[in-house]
């Protein structure tokens, strides 16, 4: 508890020196390291130049499920800005490893269901519905909850609550992607190949996926109720005025607008 207080002090000391500094107008450009979870990282991406053109700071941006970047936040690997979901995000700012005051939601993401291009177009309205969808299928997707992805987390939970785990696990074919690759771009070549019929994921990633058709999303009683993506700074953050200012742009009203295209809810 001492160490965890000594760092929340001496984080709202660099803070304060830091902004003072802003103040003083010794601001330079910067190079911020970002880490982004699947569900938030195209709307990022679109989003950086126009970040970058305006603020004259470069985003090094990197991609990993939010069980791999919680890890890496309580590794102590030196980072800018994390976007997590809120249960990560209460347990790091409970271990001194984020900055509480930070935090800042960006939008909530629903989890949708695409059919392979081409495919017939099943009822996913009612849980009734959405189980006989999974039943019928030749093949079924979503992430690898070994992962660390929270949507995929979420999915096997449901599938299971369903009752449906047993009959299902045969035909499943999770996303699993190697470094560097996103889920949408490992969900494209299963769609491609012809590897799945019926995937589950967030709609964002879905939007990014090519080769599948997207129905909709899943029914309201089965989404995940913490699916909603926070940006905050790390203890380890070596521009926090910087950080500040990109997760205040990630907040503004073309960052929502942007969000809202990709099937999220802002804020």
């Amino acid at each position: 508890m001492k160490e965890i207080l000594r760092r929340n002090t001496i984080g709202t000391i660099a803070m304060s020196v830091a902004l003072a500094g802003l103040s003083a107008g010794v601001a330079s450009a910067a190079e911020l390291k970002i880490l982004i979870s699947g569900a938030m990282f195209g709307a990022v991406r679109e989003l950086a130049g126009t970040y970058e053109a305006s603020s004259g700071h470069k985003l090094v941006i990197e991609y990993a499920t939010v069980g791999k970047i919680a890890d890496r936040v309580a590794g102590d690997d030196p980072i800018d800005v994390a976007i997590l979901t809120q249960p990560f995000f209460d347990k790091l700012v409970r271990s001194g490893k984020m900055a509480g005051g930070t935090t800042r939601p960006l939008a909530r993401v629903p989890i949708g269901l695409a059919v392979r291009q081409g495919a017939p177009r099943p009822d996913i309205a009612s849980v009734e519905a959405f189980k006989k969808t999974l039943l019928d299928a030749k093949f079924i997707t979503y992430s690898d909850p070994r992962t660390g992805d929270a949507a995929g987390v979420h999915m096997a939970k449901v599938i299971e609550t369903l009752g449906l785990a047993g009959e299902l696990e045969p035909k499943t074919r999770l996303i699993s992607p190697p470094p560097r690759q996103s889920g949408a771009q490992f969900l494209t070549g299963l769609f491609r190949r012809g590897e799945t019929e019926v995937a589950m994921a967030p709609i964002s990633v879905l939007l990014e996926t090519q080769g599948g058709e997207i129905l909709g999303t899943i029914p309201a009683e089965l989404q995940a109720p913490d699916l909603v993506y926070f940006a905050g700074t790390p203890w380890t953050c070596r521009q926090p005025v910087e950080a500040k200012a990109f997760i205040d742009f990630l907040m503004g009203g073309s960052a929502k607008a942007v969000y809202r295209a990709k099937g999220m809810d802002p804020g």
